[in-house]
């Protein structure tokens, strides 16, 4: 789940450029493969997030970190992750927002239940998704990472469809930043423990790093 960030005074007019479903074989792996041009997937829905800023060592990006976030809790669908990083979450939409608006947050991308994908911050720029973190003893991770939120919760199944979108970002952003090899893969909870718990229990670890050998190995 994402975190709260300093705060970047910065606004700007969204753009949209359309996204295409990866499709799945009869094998469950999908077919066809998600491409990054100028640091932005172009399967993607883009949203250029106001929440995010340069990183400190611009080639330094080493670490793939796998989030959840629902809006409200527990719910899927509709708006709210998208305005939440956007900035423009409306507190009188749920009672849950009136905690929530405030708070400048944002992540590269998200996958949603039926495996498309919004991306809202250019990869190598610096979204504000860690909070407060540590990765082998190296802190600030969101200096140094890239930030993939999935719609869902701790303890409600990830799709297939999610897990197949992931895997093919996963292997797009590899190609473009070898730095990211498959130990600087990680949850948000490993990152940051004892204060987050996400993806949570409800992610299948061996089936995500299954689905990244099984399309290497096609791809092959």
């Amino acid at each position: 789940m994402i975190q709260m960030a300093s705060y970047l005074n910065y606004s700007m007019n969204v753009d949209f450029v359309h996204f295409c479903i990866v499709k799945i074989d009869s094998l469950g792996v999908c077919v066809g493969k998600l491409t990054i041009q100028q640091h932005r997937c172009q399967q993607a829905t883009y949203y250029p997030s106001p929440h995010a800023d340069e990183r400190p060592e611009p080639q330094d990006i080493h670490l793939l970190v796998v989030h959840n976030i629902s809006l409200p809790p527990g719910e899927f669908g509709g708006p709210y992750i998208t305005d939440l990083f956007m900035g423009t979450l409306n507190p009188e939409d749920h009672p849950f927002f009136q905690e929530i608006a405030h708070i400048k947050v944002s992540a590269h991308a998200c996958i949603r239940r039926d495996g498309s994908i919004e991306q809202y911050v250019d990869f190598n720029r610096r979204a504000w998704h860690a909070g407060v973190s540590t990765w082998h003893g190296k802190e600030r991770c969101n200096d140094f990472s890239i930030g993939i939120e999935l719609e869902g919760t701790d303890h409600t199944p990830y799709t297939e469809e999610q897990y197949q979108t992931l895997a093919q970002l996963t292997i797009a952003l590899q190609e473009t930043y070898p730095g990211i090899t498959d130990a600087c893969i990680t949850g948000h909870e490993d990152i940051a423990p004892g204060r987050k718990t996400d993806p949570g229990p409800a992610f299948n670890w061996n089936y995500y790093r299954q689905q990244i050998a099984a399309l290497t190995k096609q791809d092959g």
